[in-house]
């Protein structure tokens, strides 16, 4: 099973919960009621989760840098124009990098911290360097299905089977460049296997 190296590095000794509010936390997984949260999420009536989730992404659209708690089975998949991108454990969201970002969706207890040195920064855009190359490894393969198959493999080692049935198709094939179609069809082998 490929894994980003830096999972297995320590953890920062100070972190510093957000400076507007308390840490982005939920004590369950997030409800797929609203799978991506985009623009039309910016009406607080839909529900109390969106209202936090898009007070993130707008947060995220600021700059503001922040990383994924490495010591959760959590991470955001942000989407961007035209793919999608996962920033799992240590990984750094917001920033310059994130400002293009279109939506997002929390997988698992997402938690997200402030890195409040410039070597726990450095180390939080590292891991997120490491978690797109993790996923672009999957990308070339030039079998659609077998993308799917791969990126289907990897959620599943790192989150629960109910998590990884929440996420929607488009969001997977988002990630690894396929229609939708092809992770429907990897989801319906994997269950026929098991």
């Amino acid at each position: 099973m490929l894994q980003p190296d830096s999972l297995t590095e320590t953890v920062p000794k100070r972190l510093t919960p957000l400076s507007w509010g308390s840490p982005i936390s939920y004590s369950q997984p997030m409800s797929i009621q609203t799978p991506l949260v985009t623009e039309r999420c910016q009406d607080p009536s839909h529900s109390p989760q969106c209202m936090e989730v898009s007070s993130l992404l707008e947060k995220i659209r600021q700059g503001q840098l922040m990383m994924v708690d490495r010591r959760r089975r959590n991470g955001l998949i942000l989407y961007k124009n035209y793919h999608a991108e996962f920033a799992g454990p240590g990984a750094a969201v917001g920033g310059h990098i994130d400002k293009d970002c279109q939506g997002i969706l929390p997988v698992g207890n997402l938690l997200l911290l402030e890195p409040s040195t410039h070597e726990e920064r450095q180390e939080a855009y590292k891991i997120r360097r490491q978690w797109i190359r993790l996923t672009n490894q999957f990308t070339e393969n030039k079998v659609p299905l077998k993308r799917a198959q791969m990126i289907l493999k990897q959620f599943e080692a790192y989150f629960d089977q109910e998590t990884i049935t929440r996420i929607p198709d488009d969001v997977f094939a988002s990630l690894v460049g396929v229609l939708p179609y092809s992770v429907a069809n990897a989801r319906s082998r994997r269950k026929r296997k098991k």
